[in-house]
């Protein structure tokens, strides 16, 4: 399934990539401390250390629950928002000291779409203008061409061309979805960044996106990242997974690994909640506990307080990447000892 592109550098390239969210001291925290409190400012960890590597016409399955970054991780590789630290490259070169026009390049070359259709739609443009405005902006399509333009693109994402003057509340969700995807389009780019694209739609819908994705994907020869919350869905459309937890990865292997020899306890946690045909009767174990605050992450593993094989050094030692086989990493003490662990395997879903 897998399309990895063949030149020497990957698409995309994150290495030590951290994003951090600070509040100032508001003024009432500020006076008081003048009177001799402690009022620091609050520092939300979203990303910590992230490496990883995207080859062209790769799909890449970013998984976690909500809260573990995944999302602040997609904008960053969008350009939406800048790292706090570590570097993102594009095509082997860093994005920070592109030249204006390779920087252009990147910016038309990696899209996002994003979660609720609705909020990131313009409600007062008609879909000629959300799909048709930018290429016309950036020189890709003349103004005199662009209903032919936006008409084309109208059609392989699966809208009728008609429907060009109406506007987002016009539609149903998965048509907004569509819109969503034309207008990421319109931009001819190299990778999209989906960002829980499929979320917020009935099933039956989702299966129309998701063949949409693999059918765009082979049309365009796109690179995604896919981000959900749902490994049943990444498992449909990933050739890799990687695994967040609290803005860290903890797992990255080729999606029939994960399903079949998933290895840190988190991966298994969420295998074990996916729902089965199997009419075999089996006890629902949810994960145990809450997803830890980033402003306070736990020490040492910061899945431990949840974790129901914990070791005590977990609790102290962060554990690191640690390669398990080719293309599959795990960042779990568990690895160190001397029986590995064992898992049931779960099929990868048709």
């Amino acid at each position: 399934m897998s399309r990895q592109g063949t030149a020497a550098a990957p698409l995309i390239s994150l290495r030590g990539v951290d994003k951090r969210f600070v509040k100032p001291v508001d003024l009432a925290g500020r006076i008081a401390n003048l009177l001799g409190a402690k009022h620091a400012p609050a520092v939300v960890h979203a990303v910590s250390g992230v490496d990883l590597d995207v080859q062209a016409g790769e799909v890449i399955g970013i998984v976690g629950e909500s809260g573990c970054g995944k999302s602040t991780l997609g904008r960053i590789v969008a350009g939406i928002n800048p790292p706090s630290a570590g570097t993102v490259h594009y095509q082997g070169q860093p994005v920070h000291s592109l030249p204006r026009a390779e920087r252009r390049a990147y910016e038309l070359g990696v899209q996002m779409i994003f979660q609720n259709p609705m909020a990131s739609l313009n409600p007062r443009m008609r879909v000629l203008d959300i799909i048709g405005e930018a290429p016309v902006v950036h020189g890709l399509v003349r103004q005199a061409d662009q209903r032919a333009y936006v008409a084309d693109l109208m059609r392989q994402v699966g809208l009728d061309p008609d429907y060009a003057q109406r506007y987002p509340h016009q539609f149903s969700g998965g048509q907004r979805q569509r819109i969503g995807i034309g207008r990421a389009l319109a931009l001819k780019p190299r990778a999209i960044v989906c960002d829980e694209a499929v979320a917020a739609l009935d099933v039956s819908i989702q299966a129309q996106v998701l063949n949409l994705f693999t059918q765009l994907r082979r049309e365009f020869d796109l690179t995604y990242l896919f981000i959900s919350h749902n490994l049943g869905v990444v498992g449909h459309i990933a050739d890799r997974v990687v695994i967040m937890y609290l803005g860290r990865i903890v797992e990255v292997a080729p999606t029939d690994t994960v399903f079949n020899r998933p290895n840190h306890p988190y991966t298994q946690a969420l295998l074990a909640e996916l729902p089965t045909l199997d009419t075999t009767r089996r006890q629902y174990q949810p994960i145990q506990g809450e997803l830890p605050s980033p402003l306070a992450p736990p020490s040492g593993c910061a899945f431990h307080p949840r974790c129901p094989q914990a070791l005590p050094r977990c609790s102290s030692e962060r554990p690191a990447l640690k390669t398990l086989a080719p293309g599959h990493t795990s960042a779990c003490h568990l690895n160190d000892l001397p029986q590995p662990i064992t898992v049931h395997a779960k099929a990868v879903p048709a």
